[in-house]
């Protein structure tokens, strides 16, 4: 083994062009395939394990306590496909006049509990202590982190209700509750439903689930069973943002795997071919058929593991911030979700190398099978027989000859040119794809910013932890915006809502007035104008199984009020939803506007307005819109998609650089009697960068159309964002035009060093025997 590490040493410094190239493209590949497989991971497996530890509730079932009893329902626990339950629990809703917490006005889903553990659904508490006596109420700390100390002893105060002291803040991956209390204090809260808890046999899917919930509740009065949520849901939500995420990365895996198996192949085979003299000699000295296939799989894996290992800590370094962005608002529980898991790293240092070195025991067989003294025999000249018509017939044309003998070189090499092609091709489909996904995020990113002046928020209430109210009121404050130069002013409220039928909580958005361009913000439908019509984003309406036209009932306050579908936003919260004020109006009619947006003239001092702004009022703060700000899911999806763009064509590049190279290694003698007849070193360098020209041709008015349904099934899978039509139609012909030439660009660059490196080369150096 010593004297194979030792011809493999010495071929890898041979071909250290070669050899970073190899590094390069596996650095490439190993850092996407490590963050699609860690944001994979991260969407299901966290959520599995803090499910799993909790003992997370399969279905949340929530009942009529008028149409059927506490002894019935402890009965359904013992149903057939019933793994274990827990309940019955009262529950009551109380309607939080205004902000707690963390939380805007709106009901508040109270459960009433003894203990926060059980066979299902174990609460952990992660401050304080779970209520003991009546006037205690612990709150759901639904997000990561740890809560904050200072909220302990904060009040709930509800006219008509008992006051309650926060003693404690915990959290539930079932999301069975927003608030804890005893079954004492829940009875004193006049509760209106009773919550069941359930984990079934066969949870797999949704329809299975429905089947669980139908066998236990088999018996139970009809309609008795008023709302269910399944944890489904609750994962589907939970990596709703990652899953928009990974088709892109994934893309970009799968594109640079088949970069590397291209290049790698390339690689092998070229040695191989150029070194038939060198395999002959190392079978004459006694290496046998293995030992020379090892040498060539050695010098491979060389550059491999090491751009494997840089690949894999790159990923690693790169996934902490991308899952971040991934599970920005997203309510993780006791879900971690910051780092990749050590499988995930596990598997690409173990899986990459394997598969360089199964793209190469292809070619490298070439050398076991070869016999030594047809090796030493061979030397360094192609075969003849190969592209001679295609050479007559360029001879013949009219092109000059240099440029004709440039356009038959790859039919000498149909392999070789084949291999190059095909990496231009998947170099030119990575710039579209690339080039696609930036008008489109660009797009995106300037959603409702119309072509009126300058933007400023005001936010009511202060900044920050300065809390203070407002002197002015709600109509107060709308007057004396515009008494300071608003051109529009368009008022926002935000209240909990509850949709009758649906166990999940949502947050309404409410608006009065509006700024330029309305429609902007929506693919489908129209925003809402009258009372009673509601918009939401993509998310909210698959979750809940809605459509634009469909009808809905919202609940808030102890009112309730018939809503339609009107339109459907490019993307918001899945626990959003958007209306009118007079909407509001019907559900809560005491609420005012927590901010204000402000558009101003073109040209107008933004700076100075705020200042006004704030002094008019010390419970107003005002902030200037920066409008060339764009979100942190835009630069992500730019930033690398740009930057993996490039680092592809670079490899892309450096693969055409090794075909040239390896080309001109072959035709060295063919390069001396060129040159003794009168070939200039032009004429070379010209020959040269034709016969990659045309592979770039063909590569890139084949990796256009490729990359272009890329694009479009990327943009089509996000999931969290409907882009309208306008978004993804972002190709025209000036662009396309860019996009073929790209390829020529990957193909002529490469060539370049080599084709000036022949064209310095002497004749007696191109003539000299081997």
């Amino acid at each position: 083994m010593s004297a194979v590490w030792r011809a493999s040493r010495a071929a890898v410094k041979r071909r250290r062009v070669q050899t970073f190239v190899i590094g390069l493209v596996v650095l490439c590949s190993t850092t996407t395939v490590l963050l699609a497989l860690g944001l994979l991971a991260a969407a299901s497996g966290p959520f599995e394990k803090a499910y799993t530890a909790q003992r997370g509730a399969h279905t949340v079932a929530t009942y009529d306590p008028a149409k059927v009893s506490d002894a019935q329902l402890a009965q359904t626990a013992h149903r057939p496909g019933v793994a274990a339950a827990a309940g019955p629990f009262p529950q009551a809703v109380v309607d939080v006049p205004e902000s707690w917490l963390w939380m805007p006005p709106g009901p508040l889903t109270v459960v009433g509990r003894a203990d926060p553990a059980g066979p299902v659904d174990r609460v952990d508490v992660l401050m304080g202590h779970w209520p003991r006596g009546p006037g205690e109420i612990v709150a759901n700390w639904a997000v990561d982190g740890t809560p904050y100390a200072d909220l302990l002893g904060t009040e709930l105060e509800v006219p008509g209700r008992p006051t309650l002291t926060v003693v404690g803040f915990a959290t539930s991956m079932s999301k069975s509750a927003a608030a804890w209390v005893t079954p004492e204090q829940a009875a004193a809260l006049h509760p209106t439903s009773t919550q069941m808890l359930y984990r079934f046999t066969d949870p797999s899917t949704g329809a299975q689930l429905r089947d669980s919930l139908a066998r236990a509740t088999d018996g139970l009065p009809p309609d008795s069973l008023t709302a269910a949520q399944t944890y489904l849901t609750l994962k589907k939500a939970f990596s709703a943002r990652a899953d928009a995420y990974l088709p892109f990365i994934a893309l970009f895996g799968v594109l640079g795997l088949l970069v590397s198996a291209l290049i790698v192949a390339n690689v092998v085979s070229g040695a191989v071919v150029s070194g038939n003299r060198h395999i002959g000699v190392l079978k004459a000295i006694g290496f046998t058929p293995n030992q020379v296939v090892a040498v060539y799989l050695t010098m491979v894996s060389l550059p491999a593991v090491a751009g494997c290992v840089l690949g894999t800590l790159l990923g690693n370094a790169l996934a902490a911030p991308i899952l971040r962005i991934a599970f920005s608002g997203i309510e993780t529980g006791m879900a971690g979700v910051g780092t990749v898991p050590p499988w995930v790293s596990a598997a690409c240092l173990a899986g990459m190398p394997a598969l360089v070195l199964l793209t190469a025991l292809v070619p490298a067989l070439r050398a076991h099978r070869l016999p030594a003294a047809q090796a030493i025999s061979a030397g360094g000249a192609p075969r003849t027989g190969r592209g001679l018509r295609v050479q007559r017939v360029l001879a013949s044309s009219r092109l000059p000859r240099s440029v004709s003998l440039g356009l038959g070189h790859p039919f000498a090499r149909p392999g070789r040119a084949f291999m190059t092609t095909a990496a231009i091709l998947l170099g030119v489909a990575t710039v579209t794809l690339a080039t696609g996904l930036t008008s489109t995020m660009v797009s995106y990113a300037q959603t409702g910013r119309g072509p009126g002046g300058p933007v400023v928020d005001v936010l009511v209430g202060g900044h920050g932890e300065n809390h203070t109210k407002p002197l002015l009121s709600d109509a107060q404050i709308e007057e004396r915006l515009r008494s300071l130069g608003a051109q529009e002013v368009r008022a926002r409220a935000l209240i909990q809502v509850g949709l009758v039928g649906y166990a999940q909580p949502a947050f309404g958005t409410f608006y009065r007035g509006s700024l330029s361009s309305p429609d902007a913000a929506f693919v489908e439908g129209r925003p809402p104008a009258g009372p009673g019509e509601i918009a939401a984003g993509p998310a909210f309406l698959t979750e809940r199984g809605l459509a634009v036209g469909d009808r809905v009932t919202l609940e808030a306050n102890g009112r309730r009020t018939a809503a339609t579908i009107v339109g459907q936003l490019i993307d918001s919260d899945a626990r959003s939803v958007e209306s009118t004020w007079e909407t509001l109006g019907r559900l809560a009619p005491d609420s005012s506007a927590i901010e204000y947006t402000v558009q101003l003239a073109p040209g107008a001092d933004t700076r100075a307005y705020a200042e006004a702004v704030d002094a008019a009022d010390p419970g107003l703060h005002a902030e200037v819109v920066d409008s060339a700000k764009v979100n942190a899911a835009t630069t992500t999806v730019v930033g690398f998609s740009s930057v993996f763009s490039l680092m592809l064509a670079l490899v892309a590049s450096l693969g055409v650089f090794n075909t040239v190279l390896l080309n001109t290694r072959d035709r060295r003698r063919d390069l001396g009697m060129l040159k003794s007849i009168g070939m200039t070193p032009r004429q070379v360098v010209a020959m040269t960068v034709t016969s990659v020209t045309g592979l770039g041709l063909v590569g890139g008015l084949l990796g256009i159309p490729l990359g272009i349904v890329a694009h479009r099934l990327v943009v089509d899978n996000v999931g969290i964002v409907a882009f309208p039509e306008s978004m993804k139609d972002v190709w025209h012909a000036p662009q396309l035009a860019g996009m073929l030439c790209a390829g020529v660009l990957i193909a002529v660059l490469g060539a370049l060093v080599p084709a000036r490196s022949a064209a310095r080369m002497t004749i007696a150096a191109a003539l000299h025997t081997e």
